[in-house]
């Protein structure tokens, strides 16, 4: 199936966790240059665009000869900085990369799009990424999203919570964390930004409870290998180390 595929990365100066991180040096370049060029490096998109909301990003990627887009600075998530970006665009599938994601793993994405080109009867509205959550430790940080599946790598439920919960502590059990990249079809995500908040998406704060509560299938797909999303002033300094690391 020949589709149409495009990126998005939708970045907010205003990070409530970490301030301004999008444009923090990362070994020479900022975080949100180095998303966008690993992006458009893996040649698996038609187009990618930076979704702005604050000049000084918009100016960072444009002035390094990429694409971007000011957007409102009234949306409430990225879902919505995306429709905004491809409401008038013809395009088939949208991938949502997160702009402090700069050490993009193709092979993942790739994943991603096929789950979509052999989805001929359009039965998967979303897919995402997940990797096994190693140390067991990990499992009770709220920071980090747990999600279940059911046998055919479906999505049945995301949360902030350890799950499953392991009731007897007999049973062997793997966790799964989930990585925020999405890939969306158009119809999907344009449908999506119109519906209301539902009552687990507002208790958890997570945004894709949203299709779940309305009935859309969140297809999983395994992601290859480790990424570092950069949340906080050790995350940056794990991700410059790993950049020293890597160009020895």
């Amino acid at each position: 199936m020949n589709l149409n595929v495009i990126a998005v990365i939708p970045a907010r100066f205003q990070a409530s966790r970490f301030p301004g991180k999008l444009l923090m040096d990362l070994h020479g370049k900022s975080v949100i240059l180095s998303t966008y060029q690993a992006a458009v490096n893996t040649g698996l998109f038609q187009e990618v665009i930076v979704a702005a909301d604050d000049e000084r990003i918009y100016n960072e990627i444009v002035e390094h000869g990429g694409q971007a887009v000011m957007t409102s600075s009234n949306h409430q998530s990225g879902s919505d900085r995306i429709a905004e970006v491809i409401e008038n665009m013809p395009v088939d599938i949208v991938l949502n990369i997160q702009g402090d994601e700069p050490f993009l793993n193709k092979e993942d994405l790739q994943k991603l799009i096929y789950i979509f080109e052999k989805d001929l009867e359009n039965q998967v509205h979303v897919a995402t990424l997940v990797e096994e959550l190693i140390p067991k430790e990990e499992v009770f940080n709220p920071n980090n999203v747990k999600v279940v599946l059911n046998n055919i790598q479906q999505a049945l439920y995301f949360s902030r919570a350890p799950i499953p919960y392991n009731r007897d502590e007999n049973k062997e059990t793997t966790y799964y964390k989930h990585i925020g990249i999405y890939a969306f079809r158009k119809e999907v995500l344009m449908t999506f930004t119109k519906l209301p908040q539902g009552t687990l998406e507002q208790i958890e704060k997570l945004e894709q409870l949203r299709y779940l509560e309305n009935g859309y299938t969140i297809k999983v797909a395994r992601a290859s290998g480790k990424t570092i999303g950069i949340d906080t002033q050790a995350d940056l300094d794990r991700a410059r180390e790993l950049i020293k690391q890597m160009e020895q």
